[in-house]
């Protein structure tokens, strides 16, 4: 099985620094929906790993959170992709807990629930955390340039054998040629 994992906000729908609350808040990036309904078309499953620490802050709830992932659902499929399995972190920063990104909990738990070698695995993000939690992991770290992935990469640091694309479209057009 292929395997791509993806980060959520700033990588297939617009980021805030507000977080995302609520499910007319998630706006796609253009291209995102499409990007991904190629990779299914190409034979990659997708999953997602994403923080979000705005449960744990309360500024919205798990039914919330579930609202915003069925709308997200509901738009791929209208593109004619879909998103196999969503796994998140709901804890607070300094937490300490292990799923958190960029520490390697969500990469190696999804690897582990898809049985499958996460040196196989690309994980596309547009934060330094994503590409450290694919590196810490043993992923393949991705760069996407949209969100802050321009600002990621213009600060340097990036983990050794990072690739970067200018979206997830470019990145479709890489894996799923």
């Amino acid at each position: 099985m292929k395997l791509v994992i993806l980060d959520r906000d700033g990588t297939i729908n617009q980021d805030s620094d507000q977080h995302i609350k609520s499910p007319s808040e998630w706006k796609p990036l253009p291209g995102a929906l499409q990007a991904i309904a190629r990779l299914n078309q190409g034979g990659w499953r997708v999953a997602l790993a994403t923080n979000q620490s705005g449960i744990a802050r309360g500024l919205f709830d798990m039914a919330t959170l579930n609202a915003i992932h069925a709308e997200m659902h509901r738009v791929v499929g209208l593109a004619g992709g879909r998103i196999d399995a969503i796994f998140f972190c709901p804890h607070a920063a300094d937490a300490g807990c292990a799923c958190r990104k960029p520490k390697p909990g969500l990469p190696l738990e999804i690897a582990a629930r898809m049985d499958v070698d996460i040196a196989d695995v690309p994980m596309v993000g547009d934060s330094l955390r994503d590409l450290e939690a694919a590196a810490a992991a043993g992923a393949k770290p991705y760069l996407v340039l949209t969100g802050k992935g321009k600002k990621t990469r213009e600060a340097g640091g990036l983990p050794q054998g990072t690739q970067v694309c200018a979206d997830l479209a470019a990145l479709a057009a890489v894996l799923a040629p």
